[in-house]
């Protein structure tokens, strides 16, 4: 993991990159203001999950700079690139307040994401010659994705194997002792 920035000078949001992006990754800016992410919230006192994108694999897709979203995100997903993975604390101030967002977020809580930014787009209508380009990397994310996934599966399928090859050799040793103390009767 990376080093924690802070991004607001007084401690208000925070920002660990967990997986960095390509260095010719795009970034949100002024033409491409709509951004799709992943990620999970979670309560910084209790662990307790209240918003995730992952239980049902959605992508949530916002306008930065614009206010829709809390400011701790308006913040720090504009220092993000595509591809990168961070951990975005926020004090109360730049999430809910002093509201909260009843039931799921109390009162003054701070909170936790984990936030991927998955893609940088135009807003719709606009015309961006690299739009086809962010396609084809968001194509190739998702390729990434779907390739970890399946090395994951087949890392769990070779030690289920291994697990019962060594189970399948005890059992033999067992069966050879069980054997040699026995003789053919005539």
């Amino acid at each position: 993991m990376g080093d924690t920035i802070d991004l607001t000078g007084d401690g208000g949001v925070l920002k660990t990159i967990i997986r960095r992006a390509k260095a010719d990754a795009l970034a949100p800016s002024e033409s491409l203001p709509l951004l799709d992410v992943h990620y999970e919230g979670v309560l910084d006192e209790t662990g307790e999950v209240f918003d995730t994108t992952h239980e049902d694999n959605t992508i949530f897709t916002f306008e930065v700079g614009s206010g829709t979203v809390i400011k701790a995100w308006d913040i720090a997903l504009k220092t993000m690139k595509v591809g990168e993975v961070a951990r975005i604390t926020c004090k109360p101030e730049y999430g809910y307040g002093s509201a909260g967002s009843p039931p799921d977020v109390p009162p003054d809580a701070t909170l936790i994401f984990e936030v991927e930014l998955v893609a940088c787009r135009p807003r719709k209508g606009s015309s961006l010659s690299s739009a086809s380009d962010e396609r084809a990397r968001l194509e190739e994310l998702k390729k990434q994705r779907e390739a970890a996934a399946s090395a994951k599966e087949e890392e769990k399928k070779k030690r289920e194997e291994a697990k019962a090859a060594a189970a399948a050799r005890v059992q033999a040793k067992l069966d050879a002792k069980k054997g040699k103390g026995k003789g053919k009767a005539k």
